[in-house]
């Protein structure tokens, strides 16, 4: 078993390291989603969907 790990175990590095960054990312987006941060970068002024993805957010904006 471990005389085949060895000669791979730069793929394994890179395997293990690449798994990390993706739970990390999955993490940092599960937690804004939480807090209610938009996952977009820019504003909603120009935005195709700008109805659709923060209704809720705008509607209650929109009647205070």
């Amino acid at each position: 078993m471990i005389s085949k790990i060895v000669p791979n175990i730069p793929t394994v590095i890179v395997l293990i390291a690449l798994a990390v960054i993706v739970i990390l990312i999955v993490k940092k987006m599960m937690n804004d989603k939480r807090m209610g941060k938009s996952s977009c970068g820019a504003g909603c002024a120009n935005c195709a969907m700008r109805g659709k993805c923060h209704g809720a957010e705008n509607k209650r904006s929109e009647n205070e």
